[in-house]
């Protein structure tokens, strides 16, 4: 069988090259049970484009690349599951 791959490509440049940003942060909320704060150490993950560095989250990327699979076996006769 043919390997057939399918690039996430970003929507502005159609480039396929990405550099992983992270972003860390504390995050605190209060608690309606206490007068103390409650925190929480964060790490995001962001991408972002080489060309023109638009940046896209875990999540997004995620999205479209389901959206390119399923068209890929839809295009290939492949029944949806």
């Amino acid at each position: 069988m043919e390997t057939i791959k399918d690039y996430f490509l970003c929507d502005n440049c159609k480039n396929k090259d990405f550099i992983k940003i992270y972003n860390f942060s504390t995050q605190f909320r209060s608690v309606n049970f206490s007068d103390n704060l409650i925190y929480d150490d964060l790490i995001e993950e962001i991408y972002q484009c080489t060309q023109c560095h638009r940046t896209f989250s875990k999540q997004q990327i995620h999205t479209r690349l389901k959206k390119i699979t399923d068209e890929r076996l839809k295009s290939l006769g492949v029944p949806e599951k």
